[in-house]
Order: structure tokens, then sequence, then C-alpha cells
């Protein structure tokens, strides 16, 4: 991510003319995503709110404007404590809801 400074404040590139998909992901409190990982995209996450994450088998705490970046085949997930949990996907790479691969999920999903 490039932080540029203007008169008026600031702005923060994420990627310039990069194939992506982008997603604001909300995550409940008490909720989690599931455990994953996929193989034909990297994940760049861009925290609006503070939560943690789950990077292989390592958890740490995330704070607001927090980036985070999630390489192919990483085991990852975010979950959420007392509040909704807030972050920007930017998915680089053959996006497919399809590659992703759950080893774990409360929810009963494959």
């Amino acid at each position: 991510m490039k932080e540029v400074k203007r008169p008026w404040g600031v702005f923060k590139q994420f990627f310039l003319n990069k194939k992506c998909t982008v997603k604001l992901i909300e995550v409940n409190p008490y909720q989690e995503l599931s455990l994953q990982k996929h193989g034909k995209r990297e994940e760049n996450w861009y925290f609006l709110s503070s939560g943690v994450v789950q990077l292989g088998s390592r958890k740490f705490k995330v704070n607001k404007n927090q980036p985070v970046v999630v390489k192919k085949n990483m085991l990852h997930r975010v979950i959420a404590g007392k509040h909704k949990v807030e972050f920007l996907e930017i998915s680089l790479g053959n996006f497919s809801e399809s590659d992703e691969i759950r080893i774990e999920d409360k929810y009963g999903r494959k």
C-alpha cells in the first residue's frame, strides 16, 4: 500500500492498474470466517475496525487501518470478538469462490 500526502490530507493507494477483486467484508460479533486457503489468489486485507486474524497457527490482534497480506496457500481467517469486524479484501490473481479450501468451519460448510 502506498500512502500519498496532499495539502488536503492523504490517500492510500492499494494497487495501480492490476486486475483485482475488491470486497467489503463484515464479520458479526462472536463470529468467524472459516479457516481456509486459496491456491490461485493472494489477498490483501485493510481493516476498517479492529479484530483478530489467524495466519497459519498464529493468531494476533489487528487494529483499524492495519493492512494484512495473505499469500497463496496460506491458512487464514478473521475472528470477531464482542464487536463487528469490517475490512476490505483485495484479491489479486484468478478470483473464484470455488478456489476456497476450507479446513475448519463452525457453520458446517465444506
